[in-house]
């Protein structure tokens, strides 16, 4: 009999696999509880298992997606995952449409079915009380969001969270594209492309395409007073939650009542339905600052790229980029092409030495002796410039918090309402000092100390109509929906690689990008160097006409003009997309996509009737056809086209480019050919 029962499952294939033993799982299980999303097409199922140990599973269309995965929590007073009973359970169904304030879309649908299910614990492990919580399902159309929810209750005033239990079991074998977790370089590398099984411990978002063609990606939404997730690998294709340590105990530390974040499970046919989500944001909370209309979404130029180039210092001395002089040049460059922005790094003291080691040097109130703040900042007003503030705090966090009042009120006093933040550190080695002269402690970056850091900065900037985008920053979870002052981030590989060149960003990096990390919310990745070279003439890996696509496919409401001055003069065709291209949307659109090989972008101007496209691809030349059905019906456009020229590669041709205008109507055909690391870009101009 069990040699019998040896080949049977020899002959199944590893899908049919799962199935059967999923099959054989659900014999020993009880549903408890079912939910589908409005269309009728994901289900969520709540099971109870051997001993009383809850699971979840999901499916689609009737076929499972993740397989039955375990829920709990390993907490400070014991295992909460045995012996667990439903006691109740109510359903609601939610369809609004709400706007953002700024964003890729205006208007953003939110539409689900809702699950609410409470259980209770049986007393023992030496407790004499029942622990009691509740798990959340909000079920939509592009995916599922999950929560856990402890209520008020007696005798568990606070609960210290040593671990969480939830798993996702994939169903079906599947590839994954991934980062490593707890390295480092925070989240600053290159993607893994592996099978799932392959995976280690990795960030979120992770991506997945399954063997059957379903594309997934596994995040987590409103990540607030809580330790970021990562995705542990346990045996076969189960990932396990792995909350990040914290330097004071166990990673989380709450009184109740409270809730953990939404761990989210996006769903889609195609890569391109996975770009298009909006889970992420509708899990998050509403607008909590009301009106932010103080906030411009727009393009800036600044003291930076040099800086990465090295023919400029953020240390003073001969070599000092943030003067007076220079800085002054820069916005008068910014007002000539119509860019309300100016950054400037390295602008107040504490950069001399070894900052990277010293952040406790740093003064956030005080500016270099050639660096005059007020009249720069009068300078940029009757321009129609303003300044963008930089705090890089080296990862000294309490030293920072301890004068940020002060700082943002110098900001406000002079009209800087934009700040990029900076926690330039190992991963694990942030400090934190709970009391001025007190011990050190060390923490990470996604943390629940430094998730907590984030919002208190992002509160406090708000009282003073400021904005933030933070590099080196915790991960992305759709809080800008909550805190619309909190624009953008970093949180990847970005442009200042391609400048170091260990190595520069391959050509597939950004059609990665936009399937991964991007999946989380905007990114500040600094595009537009028209020179194509890094420090020492490194070539990027990039055509000229790719570097225009960038300001479309990869979205944030700041865009950089990244380059230097003097080299947007040498290439004025190409300089042209850049001072034309908005930064606001009312509509996006997802034309094509394939995970780290091309992705093309459409995006309506807000408040405008005109429309650009985007398109980037990877190393191997390419040929897409999309019909520009996204166009208004009955009008004809002016395409103002720039693409790869004739033989442009980002090796041997990358300055080969071309730029043509035809006239297009909805549903006219557009043929892309991108060269190896290319792109093209295109601005749609109404003519009637």
């Amino acid at each position: 009999m069990a040699d019998r029962l040896s080949i049977s499952f020899r002959l199944l294939s590893p899908a049919g696999l799962a199935l059967l033993l999923s099959s054989a799982l659900s014999v020993q299980a009880a549903d408890l509880a079912r939910v589908t999303s409005p269309d009728g097409a994901l289900a969520v199922i709540v099971q109870s298992q051997h001993e009383g140990r809850l699971s979840y599973r999901v499916e689609r269309n009737g076929d499972p997606v993740i397989a039955p995965s375990r829920l709990g929590m390993l907490l400070g007073d014991g295992r909460l995952e045995r012996n667990i009973a439903l006691t109740a359970q109510s359903q609601r169904s939610v369809d609004e449409t709400w706007e953002q304030p700024w964003g890729e879309r205006r208007l953003t649908r939110n539409h689900y079915n809702e699950l609410r299910t409470r259980f209770s614990e049986k007393p023992g492990a030496g407790r004499d009380y029942a622990r009691q919580f509740e798990v959340v399902f909000r079920v939509h159309n592009d995916g599922v969001g999950f929560r856990y929810e402890f209520p008020q209750q007696a005798a568990m005033e606070q609960v210290t969270v040593q671990a969480e239990l939830t798993e996702f079991a994939l169903a079906h074998p599947a590839t994954a594209w991934w980062i490593p977790a707890f390295e480092w370089n925070r989240e600053e590398y290159l993607y893994h492309q592996t099978p799932l099984k392959e995976v280690g411990t990795a960030q979120t978002p992770l991506t997945l395409r399954s063997d059957n063609g379903l594309h997934i990606s596994l995040h987590e939404a409103a990540l607030v007073d809580y330790a970021g997730m990562n995705l542990a690998r346990g045996d076969g294709d189960v990932l396990h939650a792995a909350l990040t340590p914290s330097g004071n105990g166990a990673p989380v530390q709450r009184s109740l009542p409270f809730h953990t974040p939404w761990r989210t499970i996006t769903i889609g046919e195609t890569a391109a339905e996975l770009a298009e989500s909006s889970l992420i944001l509708n899990l998050n909370e509403p607008n909590a600052l009301g009106d932010v209309s103080w906030f411009t979404p727009a393009k800036y130029v600044g003291v930076w790229w040099s800086l990465h180039l090295e023919t400029e210092t953020w240390g003073t001395g001969p070599r000092h980029g943030a003067t007076t002089a220079n800085t002054r040049r820069y916005i008068d460059f910014a007002a000539a092409n119509g860019f309300r922005g100016v950054l400037v790094e390295g602008w107040n003291t504490g950069w001399d030495g070894d900052w990277f080691a010293n952040g406790q040097a740093f003064d956030f109130t005080r500016a270099t002796a050639d660096f005059d703040l007020p009249a720069l900042a009068r300078y940029g007003a009757a321009r129609g410039v303003h300044l963008i503030g930089h705090h890089e705090t080296a990862c000294a966090v309490s030293h920072y918090e301890r004068q940020l009042p002060a700082a943002l009120e110098l900001y406000a006093r002079n009209g800087v309402d934009v700040i990029k933040t900076g926690y330039v550190c190992d991963a694990g080695d942030i400090q934190r000092q709970d009391r001025a002269g007190g011990p050190i402690l060390r923490e990470w970056h996604e943390g629940q100390w430094m998730s907590n850091h984030h919002l208190r900065v992002v509160r406090q900037a708000a009282e003073k109509h400021i904005a933030i985008n933070a590099h080196e920053p915790i991960k992305d979870t759709g809080l800008r929906r909550t805190y619309p002052n909190w624009v953008s981030r970093e949180g990847a590989r970005g442009m200042e690689f391609n400048a170091w060149g260990n190595p520069p960003n391959p050509p597939g990096h950004e059609a990665t990008l936009v399937f991964t990390r991007m999946l989380a919310g905007p990114m500040d990745y600094t595009p537009g160097i028209v020179s194509l070279k890094g420090r020492n003439g490194l070539p990027l890996r990039s055509t000229l006409a790719k570097q225009l696509a960038l300001y479309v496919v990869l979205y944030s409401p700041i865009q950089m003009v990244a380059d230097l001055p003097e080299h947007y003069a040498q290439h004025p065709d190409a300089f042209q997309f850049i001072k034309d291209v908005a930064v606001d949307w009312e509509q996006s659109h997802v034309l094509n996509g394939e995970i780290g090989q091309y992705v093309t972008f459409a995006r309506k101007v807000r408040g405008g009737e005109e429309w650009f496209l985007g398109s980037v691809g990877s190393e191997q030349p390419q040929t897409l056809d999309v019909p520009l059905s996204f166009l208004d019906p009955g009008r004809r456009y002016r395409a103002q086209i720039y693409r790869d020229g004739d033989g442009a590669h980002w090796e041997t041709a990358p300055f080969a480019f071309a730029t043509e205008t035809r006239e297009v109507r909805s549903g006219d055909p557009l043929r892309i050919a991108l060269a190896a690391g290319g792109g093209m870009a295109v601005r749609f101009v109404p003519l009637d």
